[in-house]
């Protein structure tokens, strides 16, 4: 799946987790404005712009080989979408929990507030 305009806010997640999983990060980048926030929710802003938000991935899939997310519920409301993931590091059961709330602009994620 490629980010287009016409993607839907869930599409443009799916993608994105898709992506994600794959460790594509040209794809992955794809589906997120130039201008992306990336924040804790309520708290302080962890990543700004599209070109640090590449670099931390870089870097993030190159430490963990076999990183992936598993998607285990998904809230569609309007522009924003509410995903709570299982996030594996390392292979086996051992996992941490973050729900990604991504707010959708312009046919991109234009935002994605964490709770950890």
């Amino acid at each position: 799946m490629t980010a287009a305009a016409t993607l839907s806010p869930a599409d443009l997640a799916q993608g994105q987790l898709e992506a994600y999983n794959a460790q594509d990060v040209d794809a992955l980048c794809g589906f997120f404005a130039e201008d992306l926030i990336v924040a804790d929710l309520n708290g302080a802003v962890t990543v700004q712009g599209l070109e640090a938000f590449r670099a931390k991935h870089v870097a993030l899939f190159a430490e963990h080989p076999q990183n992936r997310a598993e998607l285990a519920h998904r809230v569609v409301i309007g522009d924003r979408v509410i995903d709570h993931e299982r996030v594996y590091r390392k292979p086996g059961p051992v996992s941490f929990e973050v729900a990604a709330i991504y707010t959708i602009a312009d046919g991109k994620i234009a935002r994605i507030d964490f709770v950890k």
